[in-house]
């Protein structure tokens, strides 16, 4: 594949009105998410939700790309065609988790190196032959009583990096996510220095590694106070300081940035990415790339059930939509209760 075709990939995916979906969940992850549903985990059962989501009508026109997991990938709709093409009949980029988890960091106490390197090169290869185009690699970086430490924040870095070498090498798109967590009581202001501390250290290892900025994609955070924090900032602060953080330490050659939703509800995820678009433009485009922010109410509103199905992709579709228009600073709260309909709309005259 060209580098203009990367690139081409690359700002597709953060087109204007558009955001990925991040359905890549590991199986142990869905199977939280399906008991607060009462649902057992079996493959059949994240199969049947996965075929709920990816055949939601107009999904396209707000979604350029799924992040898929390596069993999703793999996996077929109920008439035998398999999730990728479903996806792509929509004009929907199919993506691919690689990384194999954050584990626990020899030499530096409650902190995590993701792994996955080893094999890498010849998964790409196999994704990219399933329909892959982009994908994901997810870095954790904890605050606590002196850490993060640059010892875990340049490891980090090196594994993106070499991440994303391959992930070009191979002609997709990788996405960096270097997710500073939200666990914790520290304040909106540990938290934009430990972010901006992480970013500059992913950027001078990505470029130092040859990384084309052009042909990839930002992951992080929103620069936002930990769950417990005491002083729960709102979202003009939390707007003020991601973006100064962001266009402090990320180049303007990349082509987008998209947010995580990081333990955020699905609400306060729109309108805190709505606030960061108000303050627009950036150098970048600025979009989302949520899970649960996107599929936490479908999932509530399918429960399992067959006959459920349209009222789960009701409630994905008025997601996708809220962040559509967050994505251009132009989202309401009216937007919430709004009447949904999944018939395509009338083709102007």
């Amino acid at each position: 594949m060209s580098s203009q075709d990367l690139e081409s990939i690359a700002r597709s995916l953060v087109a204007p009105g558009k955001g990925l979906l991040a359905a890549d969940e590991s199986s142990g992850t869905i199977e939280k998410r399906f008991k607060a549903i009462n649902l057992a985990s079996t493959e059949e059962t994240r199969r049947a939700y996965r075929e709920m989501l990816f055949t939601t009508p107009k999904l396209g026109q707000y979604i350029s790309g799924v992040i898929l997991y390596d069993e999703t990938i793999r996996q077929k709709a109920a008439d035998g065609t398999p999730f990728t093409e479903m996806l792509q009949r929509q004009g929907i980029v199919p993506g691919i988790k690689v990384d194999k988890g954050a584990k626990a960091m020899a030499g530096c106490p409650g902190e995590k190196v993701t792994e996955g390197l080893d094999g890498l090169r010849a998964r790409f290869e196999e994704y990219y032959k399933m329909g892959a185009r982009f994908s994901k690699w997810r870095a954790v970086i904890t605050i606590g009583n002196n850490i993060p430490t640059d010892a875990c924040l340049v490891a980090n870095a090196h594994s993106l990096a070499r991440y994303a070498a391959l992930c070009q090498e191979n002609g997709l798109v990788p996405i960096v996510e270097p997710e500073v967590l939200m666990d914790g009581n520290h304040t909106i202001e540990r938290c934009e220095a430990v972010t901006s501390r992480t970013l500059q250290i992913v950027f001078d290892v990505l470029i130092a590694q040859n990384i084309v900025l052009e042909r990839m994609l930002l992951k992080p955070n929103m620069v936002i106070a930990a769950k417990d924090c005491p002083q729960q900032a709102d979202m003009r602060q939390i707007a003020q300081s991601t973006v100064r953080c962001l266009r402090r330490y990320v180049p303007a050659a990349v082509p987008g940035v998209v947010f995580l939703s990081g333990g955020q509800n699905d609400v306060q995820a729109t309108e805190n990415l709505n606030a960061i678009n108000i303050l627009g433009p950036h150098p970048w485009q600025v979009s989302y790339s949520y899970g649960r922010a996107l599929q936490d109410a479908s999932q509530h509103a399918w429960l399992g059930d067959a006959a459920k199905v349209t009222d789960g992709q009701k409630a994905l579709l008025r997601r996708a939509q809220a962040n559509s228009a967050a994505q251009a600073g132009e989202y309401s709260g009216m937007m919430e209760t709004m009447p949904i309909s999944l018939k395509p709309s009338p083709v102007p005259a």
